[in-house]
């Protein structure tokens, strides 16, 4: 402080007399030149050492300050890397110091402990949250719902439904655009070394989707950068079955670049099922059943992706991509039901038996122009994409009644469905002054969605559920946005317009329907700046949810006749208000980024589960009414020493719904990921939990569970071999409560145990720095 102090003294007539100058330039990481963010810039006198001036390089690496002429020592640092210092730099007028490059620090070895340079696996922005998936051990082998299980503020159900701050409604986006690639499950078949890292944006822009009630889940896939030749190959083998092969080359020169990427896996998911249903008339018990589920799941799965790179030249590059996927699903599932009187006497035993197979196959064509320009910052972009799939789903169940009258039936349905989507785009972003940007865009997406279901029982057709389902989804939106700052402060304003026609019909004209909207979406962003370190952002966005083809199909799986799921043709989508108010705090070894959030969301959906005459229950989606819901959520990262990391993320948030049914309940969600760095092997331990919660008639337990992994590099950082452990208390057990008319269910459900895997790398030809290429 004394310092400081003698500084300004010192100081006094040139603040009185001289005016600022500006200093500008960019910061960069040596080897692959690309923009870091968060490095530290200092102006230090060069008499005194005291700091004068800092600030902090933007999200393209650059930074600008502005100061009064003088001799300073220039410092420029950011994490792990070696500081760069410039003595003695005399500033008399505006001035570029152009790039500067830092280089990562080898590694030393400290007490058999390595020290090496790592970038965070998890980065802070005030608009977003990023996951970087490099560093990451608990996702090699796995998928992308494992990786996703493991960000920040998301959570993956035993289903594989994600969630954000503990809300299903989320958009999942692929390289900032919708793909085949997140239909039909198909989370769980990319790989999560394919991954580079995940976006979280909670309050999104305008020139995002207004789609999802939470905000958007963007994950950001693997691209290569270097030339010549290089490829990789990864194999993993686990138990239980999870094997797979994958193999991704690459050629890049100057004019083009080819890239493909093959794999192959088999994968199969053992679990169990209780539900214990109690029957009610007037409040008296009437009788009870007890079921019990046993589950293995087999995935067979091929991914196919190529395509080339040309560079028009230094302004115009034009990329043509092709993504193929082949996978069949098969289960076994082993149902055993007993029936119990008032007094628990066993009145009836029925088992069954269920065949299940999907065959199904994936494509996406996609052509995508980007043109940049002389004036920094100006771009233009263009992309057209058409996804198109099929799948061809048949269930055989086969059920034997043992007591009081020895039976066997059967029920067999075959759902065929096919999909064809285009989707076109295109952005341009205008900077007019420094500081100040105008972005405007336009997006249309037409899709058709085709459903035939077939069901026979006893080889007699249920006319009921027999039927030819059409669905078509036309979405089209233009949207602007401008962004401006003054000193401290900055502030971008967006509006996005969409109009978007959806309707269904069927062979039998029993669900034919017809919704057209067009909707407002504004959004604002305010970001003030009270020190280098410490910001504080306030946003607001208006969202939407429109329910899947699979919320709408009214023609659900049947393998379980007394559990029957149906979709909702005429659901409606529901709309959010969205506020959030969100700071991040930097120090050298810690980070801390809390918010506070409030969601106002009218037409909620949800799901209802009721009894019909047949004693089966219905579980279908309707509108319920409005929630509100309130949060507070805090993420942070500790390094506190070189070769150990740690980043926590805690959410917990109040709702109250009203409508169709009334209900006010809190829950929460944290999870804790530590790393630890050896001479040349790697430790990562994460923790999860889910907290108790309610929603509409379901009441749901907490969830606890752990996963761990160690890898070793060897080969000079050639290969890699990683051995993990997923769910090693086998502790993921889903436990229900519902509550209905005239009856209640207690389920236990685990849908998958303890998993153990080892996953082998090898990369010809790269570093481990070096990034493949994937689908966009």
């Amino acid at each position: 402080m004394k310092q400081l102090l003698y500084a300004i003294a010192l100081l006094i007539p040139t603040l009185l007399f001289a005016q600022d100058i500006v200093v500008k330039g960019s910061v960069l990481e040596k080897t692959s030149q690309k923009p870091i963010e968060f490095a530290s810039v200092a102006f230090l006198d060069a008499e005194t050492n005291a700091i004068i001036q800092e600030t902090t390089s933007d999200v393209k690496g650059n930074f600008e300050v502005k100061i009064k002429p003088g001799n300073y020592h220039l410092h420029f640092n950011f994490l792990d890397f070696h500081p760069v210092i410039l003595n003695k730099i005399q500033l008399s007028e505006n001035k570029s110091l152009g790039k500067i490059f830092l280089e990562e620090k080898t590694v030393k070895v400290l007490d058999e402990v390595a020290v090496v340079s790592e970038k965070s696996s998890i980065e802070t922005r005030l608009d977003k949250k990023i996951f970087n998936v490099g560093k990451d051990l608990i996702s090699k082998g796995g998928s992308a719902n494992d990786i996703l299980n493991n960000v920040p503020s998301v959570s993956v159900n035993a289903l594989g439904a994600v969630s954000l701050r503990g809300n299903s409604s989320v958009r999942i986006l692929i390289n900032g655009k919708p793909s085949v690639m997140t239909q039909n499950n198909g989370l769980e078949q990319i790989p999560a070394e394919t991954i580079e890292r995940v976006e979280v944006i909670t309050n999104p822009s305008a020139q995002y989707d207004a789609q999802g009630a939470s905000g958007i889940i963007n994950i950001i896939l693997k691209k290569n950068k270097v030339n010549g030749f290089g490829s990789s190959v990864t194999a993993t083998a686990g138990l239980p079955n999870n094997n797979s092969l994958g193999v991704n080359m690459n050629y890049k020169k100057e004019k083009f670049n080819v890239f493909t990427d093959i794999r192959y896996g088999r994968v199969s998911v053992v679990g169990n099922d209780k539900l214990f249903r109690t029957n009610f008339e007037n409040d008296v018990v009437t009788g009870f059943i007890d079921q019990k589920t046993d589950r293995n799941r087999n995935f067979n799965r091929f991914n196919l992706y190529l395509g080339s790179d040309y560079y028009i030249n230094n302004f115009n590059t034009l990329t043509l991509s092709y993504y193929y996927r082949n996978s069949t699903s098969k289960n076994d599932v082993q149902y055993n039901f007993d029936y119990l009187d008032a007094d628990k006497n066993l009145t009836q035993s029925i088992r069954a038996r269920e065949n299940y197979k999907e065959p199904q196959i994936s494509n996406q064509i996609e052509l995508n122009y980007v043109k940049t320009f002389e004036k920094k910052g100006k771009k233009l972009t263009a992309n057209i994409q058409y996804d198109f799939w099929n799948d061809d789903e048949n269930e055989l169940i086969t059920e034997t009644t043992e007591m009081p009258s020895p039976s066997v039936k059967t029920l067999k349905s075959r759902d065929i469905e096919s999909s064809k989507d285009v989707v076109f785009q295109s952005d341009i972003s205008f900077p007019l002054t420094e500081k100040s940007k105008f972005d405007v865009g336009i997006k249309g997406e037409i899709r058709r969605i085709n459903s035939d279901y077939v069901v026979l029982d006893n080889a007699v057709q249920i006319d009921s559920l027999t039927n030819l389902l059409h669905y078509d989804e036309r979405i089209f939106g233009v949207y602007s946005q401008y962004s401006n700052g003054f000193k401290k402060f900055q502030y971008q304003l967006g509006l996005r317009a969409e109009h978007f026609n959806t309707g269904s019909s069927d062979l039998k004209d029993e669900f034919k329907t017809d919704k057209n909207y067009t909707k407002l979406f504004p959004t604002v962003h305010l970001t003030y700046e009270f020190k280098n370190n410490f910001n504080l952002q306030l946003s607001y966005s208006r969202r939407i949810d429109r329910p899947s083809f699979y919320q709408l199909n009214p023609f659900g799986g049947i393998a379980d006749r007394r559990n029957i799921r149906i979709g909702n043709p005429d659901l409606n989508p529901m709309y959010i208000d969205s506020y959030e108010l969100g700071t991040l705090y930097k120090w050298e070894k810690f980070t801390v980024n809390p918010s506070v959030y409030h969601q106002h969301t009218v037409n909620l959906f949800d799901i209802t589960v009721t009894r019909n005459a047949d004693d089966y229950l219905i579980e279908k989606p309707v509108n319920l009414g409005t929630e509100n819901r309130y949060g507070f959520e805090v993420n942070a990262t500790f390094t506190p020493y070189k070769w150990w990391f740690l980043s926590s993320d805690f959410n917990f948030y109040k709702f109250d719904q009203k409508g169709l049914f009334t209900v006010s309940d809190h829950s929460w969600t944290s999870k804790l990921n530590s790393r630890i760095k050896f001479k040349s092997w790697t430790v990562q331990n994460n923790f999860n939990i889910i907290g108790a919660r309610k929603s509409g008639q379901i009441d749901s337990q907490e969830q606890l569970w752990a996963d761990m992994a160690v890898a070793k590099e060897f080969w000079k950082e050639k290969a890699s071999l990683t051995f993990k452990v997923d769910n090693i208390f086998d502790s993921r057990i889903s436990k229900d409560f519902i509550s209905g008319n005239n009856y209640t269910i207690d389920g236990e459900r685990r849908f998958t145990g303890t998993r153990a895997s080892v996953t082998f790398t090898y990369k010809f030809n790269r570093k481990k720095t070096d990034r493949d290429r994937l689908p966009e």
